[in-house]
């Protein structure tokens, strides 16, 4: 088996526009002249290389308060990254440090929030109050932090970014999220075996998996709503709905000082359903949803209610989780074991039993997955001919095995997890009639009791042999999943079979794109995604599966051209973050 290899980026971005670099430092000041443009950075979401501790938190650098402060560790490099939401052409950034400054550090765009570049770099500051004329596009803006002045780490009072956003307006939402576990209140809602616990307080959660819908008895007619209280008064500019398809055709906003006497802020005859980002302008402590006419035979349901502006009572909705480094290996096996041996406890679990979606085979507690000694780990797909230890005594049988068909499935559950990343391994797969070989993710919360589809899925590579040429690679979620999942298949223009193939996912909060030997063929947006099939639900924590099924509603069950045993042979499994 080969040695971990340098890496590099893989799929290659093209930016915006060409970026100056100014190598000099901007003069500070503490009475900045003002910025050309508009200030983007001030509540927008904040993500960190770490903390001193809880008490200097990232957000503290965005939030317009001269008297709170982010603080990182005591170690070179660090950085701090805002979103600004939306794709801006940004004119100034403003850093007021504390003591502990940065003398060497840039300031660095993205459109994506992976690939870099650097619009202001310097060597030789001073601290204090810095104005930093920058010429740059993107949606992220970044300080990377080289080198401290002091002992201590990096401090900074306010990281303030001016610019203008693409298209002349202002950026949704800019104001800041006011909705978060705010009370909600709604005409009726749903708790029956189709949508259990489908409460107010769901659409209100930034949970995409949950949801509020009004009843069934008594709630699907017009007209229906769902209500907010932001818990003091607010100004507002804007409305998120995510909508299931259950949707709203005819609907208003509204707002109200006493959630009694109401005023329209926003009305519409055309909702198209899925995502809507309503621009908006009124004051009040409620805002409403009131609809008036259902897209179809149901009622009204709403995934998220989303409240943007400035003033209420909000509570702060939990941190992103941080941007990954694709270039940084984390975690990884080689499967350089000696030949028989069981695939390293410390990684990975078998799962044992029967499988799920009508399978075949039953899962072995390793009987089935063993190192070949030639750096690879196989998991075998056999059929039982003789009552063994690899099935499951029956006791009404006198003993005799109660499985056909036997293969393995392991998992790194409760051992390792990832949030964003490039995952990756090198397989070679089985592939005879029947049979299907898969590597995969599942959402860490499945084991909190959040069920399938809800937890996510992320399928980096699928096989079924009665396709031979091709691999799948496809998404899973509440709103599309089974034969309606996100995906897409490739040709890989020969039997699956015939070779090795590097099957890779690179996951980020926008995107994800799935690769097979270093080429990217399927990428999904999460914009395009939530305005056209339903919620990301791919912002937590998910592990590694890898399995060889035997049957299952997809490929169907082995028949006359079946040639059993198949070995899934797997090289390497990587992740880098």
């Amino acid at each position: 088996m080969s040695p971990v290899p340098s890496r590099r980026r893989l799929l290659p971005f093209v930016l915006a526009a060409a970026l100056a670099v100014p190598l000099v430092q901007a003069v500070g000041s503490a009475t900045p002249a003002a910025a050309a443009g508009e200030l983007l950075s001030q509540n927008r979401p904040v993500t960190v290389s770490s903390t001193e501790s809880a008490a200097f938190p990232g957000s503290a650098a965005v939030d317009g308060d001269a008297g709170t402060r982010w603080s990182s560790g005591f170690a070179d490099p660090q950085w701090i990254q805002v979103d600004l939401g939306a794709t801006a052409t940004i004119d100034e950034v403003r850093l007021s440090w504390e003591a502990a400054y940065g003398r060497a550090f840039t300031v660095q765009v993205s459109g994506d929030a992976s690939s870099w570049s650097t619009v202001y770099s310097t060597t030789t500051s001073a601290g204090g109050d810095q104005v930093l004329p920058v010429t740059g596009t993107g949606r992220y803006v970044r300080l990377h932090l080289t080198t401290r002045a002091t002992q201590y780490g990096y401090s900074l009072w306010e990281f303030q970014v001016f610019g203008t956003v693409d298209g002349g307006g202002p950026d949704p939402g800019q104001g800041g999220l006011l909705s978060y576990r705010k009370p909600a209140t709604a005409s009726t809602f749903q708790d029956d075996g189709a949508c259990g616990g489908c409460t107010p307080d769901k659409a209100t959660d930034l949970d995409p998996a949950t949801r509020w819908a009004t009843s069934s008895t008594d709630g699907w007619v017009d007209p229906g709503w769902i209500t907010v209280d932001l818990g003091a008064t607010a100004t507002i500019d804007t409305v998120v709905l995510q909508w299931d398809p259950a949707y709203a055709v005819s609907y208003e906003l509204q707002v109200s000082d006493d959630n009694a006497t109401w005023r329209t802020v926003h009305s519409t005859t055309e909702g198209g359903g899925f995502k809507e980002t309503v621009s908006v302008s009124g004051t009040g402590r409620y805002v409403r949803m009131y609809g008036t006419e259902r897209s179809n035979g149901y009622g009204y349901s709403l995934w998220e209610f989303q409240v943007y502006g400035t003033g209420g009572a909000p509570t702060p909705p939990p941190p992103a989780p941080p941007a990954p480094d694709f270039d940084r290996l984390v975690w990884s096996d080689e499967f350089n074991g000696p030949n028989g041996a069981t695939p390293d406890p410390a990684k990975w679990t078998p799962e044992t039993g029967p499988g799920v979606n009508n399978e075949l085979q039953y899962y072995t507690d390793n009987e089935n997955a063993r190192m070949d000694g030639a750096g690879n780990l196989v998991i075998q797909a056999r059929r039982e001919v003789t009552p063994g230890s690899a099935c499951p005594p029956d006791p009404n049988s006198g003993g005799s095995t109660t499985c056909q068909y036997t293969s393995g499935r392991i998992t790194t559950a409760g051992k390792f997890e990832t949030t964003y990343g490039r995952v990756e391994a090198r397989i070679k797969v089985s592939s005879t009639p029947g049979l299907w070989p898969a590597f995969w993710m599942l959402g860490a919360n499945f084991f909190d009791g959040v069920p399938w589809p809800a937890s996510g899925e992320i399928d980096i590579m699928e096989h079924i042999g009665r396709e031979p040429n091709l691999v799948h690679s496809t998404l899973h979620a509440p709103a599309y999943f089974g034969a309606g999942g996100e995906g897409a298949a490739l040709d890989l223009g020969e039997p699956a079979n015939a070779a090795f193939h590097v099957f890779a996912v690179e996951w980020d909060a926008e995107h994800l794109t799935f690769f097979v030997d270093g080429n990217p063929f399927h990428t999904v947006d999460r914009d395009t995604l939530e305005q056209t099939r339903g919620p990301w639900v791919f912002d937590h924590p998910f592990f590694l599966i890898l399995n060889n099924a035997v049957g299952g509603d997809w490929p169907g069950p082995p028949g006359p051209g079946t040639v059993l045993p198949q070995d899934m042979l797997i090289d390497y499994v990587r992740v880098y973050r």
